[in-house]
């Protein structure tokens, strides 16, 4: 319709909340807070429980920075407390981001299906760290480990299912365990330690839990780090960092989350075996691909269902915060960052107006202007063919039929007509 212009407008949601987890304070709080305020909304986040004081703390950042520049310091809140909090805020506002678990994050979605709000999901992920046997092993290994091992693997984004070709595996593997055996636990303040502790002690048993299970069914561990001597009440709180190999998609650590910092190395034969292996995962968070032919590494990761890849590199997708964040399946739907990002907490408006009002203006032809004429539904089918035809010759009869209805004088309209097929 060239006499019409179309747009599209992006208009505030109101107030957008957010429910985020403790594994990364300062970032869950500052990432759906800017997406909410750079879109025009004001923005409620309620902490994890287990991060409440450091939530609290950020507040006094956020609405000092907010009265420097003359904006209320109430367009950010930040509020504290358990299930119950998180409950009633899904209640009452008018967009849900959540960050957590794919369980909590179902009853979200419940929630928030009564009052039918938009719902943003990251859930978590079983992130994919892939090598192929044309890659430099030492420097491969290196960022496994980092992918494994950083915030003592309290990572939505960490690396936690290792698919290493054949012709490498034992190369990669050695590296690995070097660097895992010169890894100690502690108190990173103090300034001799290489990985903190793990936030709660019921998670540490968990990841206890799934090296057993694992264990049982025919893994090997091969290599763990130390703990320092940090006290006998903390011990439970520092889980020491874990290779584990002759592993198999049996096992619960090859399918659940750990969130913790444990490398389960398994081997594949081809890029088609690597590619079904990682796809065979209720997560689809991300993934990291590693190659010496960046087309090779490319070609694997377009065929990975998640929401992002790093080529020959780990979470540098996550870092770019020009990009959209988010996964699929299990790890949820919907983004952070980006454009996307920005839009997730807009509502969306098409928009139609004439291009040269007022001197051309929208008219409904006179053969189907009410009451109806009586070359109304040829007037119809003809303009439907002019439009649709299946070739040319067809779409040209159409129009000539379509001009010279208009140009006719159109009888009065009767009732109870009926057209003669």
């Amino acid at each position: 319709m060239l006499h019409k212009v179309a747009k599209v407008e992006f208009s505030p949601l109101g107030v957008v909340g957010a429910i985020v987890s403790w594994n990364y304070p300062f970032h869950n709080i500052f990432n759906p807070m800017l997406a909410a305020v750079f879109s025009g909304n004001s923005i409620v986040i309620k902490v994890s429980e287990h991060a409440s004081w450091s939530g609290c703390f950020y507040l006094r950042i956020i609405q000092t920075a907010l009265a420097a520049v003359g904006a209320p310091e109430n367009l950010v809140e930040v509020i504290t407390g358990f299930a119950e909090t998180g409950e009633a805020l899904v209640s009452s506002v008018d967009k849900i981001i959540f960050v957590g678990s794919p369980g909590v994050g179902k009853k979200i979605m419940r929630s928030a299906s009564d009052t039918l709000i938009p719902v943003t999901l990251e859930l978590g992920g079983k992130d994919a760290f892939i090598v192929c046997e044309d890659v430099d092993v030492p420097h491969v290994a290196q960022i496994a480990a980092r992918g494994a091992l950083q915030s003592s693997g309290q990572n939505c984004a960490g690396a936690e299912r290792f698919y290493v070709h054949k012709d490498v595996y034992s190369s990669f593997v050695a590296e690995v365990v070097k660097i895992v055996k010169s890894v100690t636990a502690g108190p990173p303040l103090s300034g001799k330690y290489d990985m903190g502790a793990i936030c709660m002690q019921e998670h540490s048993e968990r990841l206890q839990y799934l090296v057993n299970d694992a264990l049982d069914k025919g893994a090997e561990i091969v290599a763990r780090g130390s703990v320092g001597n940090i006290g006998e009440g903390a011990v439970d709180q520092y889980f020491p960092p874990t290779v584990v190999v002759n592993v198999n998609h049996t096992m619960k650590l090859m399918q659940e989350e750990a969130f913790g910092p444990i490398l389960p190395i398994m081997k594949f034969s081809s890029d088609e075996e690597v590619v079904q292996l990682a796809n065979d995962s209720s997560y689809g968070l991300g993934c990291a691909v590693f190659s010496g032919s960046q087309r090779r590494a490319r070609h694997i990761a377009s065929q990975l269902h998640c929401g992002g890849a790093a080529i020959n590199d780990f979470a540098s997708n996550y870092m770019c915060q020009s990009l959209p964040f988010g996964g699929v399946k299990d790890s949820g739907f919907g983004r952070f960052a980006g454009i996307e990002g920005l839009r997730a907490c807009c509502l969306v408006k098409s928009v139609v107006e004439d291009r040269w009002w007022p001197f051309i203006k929208t008219k409904i032809p006179k053969p189907i202007q009410y009451p109806i004429a009586e070359n109304g539904f040829e007037f119809q089918e003809s303009l439907v063919h002019t439009l649709y035809g299946l070739n040319i010759w067809d779409r040209l009869r159409a129009l000539v039929n379509v001009l010279k209805i208009l140009s006719e004088q159109s009888p009065a309209p009767t009732s109870n007509r009926r057209r003669n097929d």
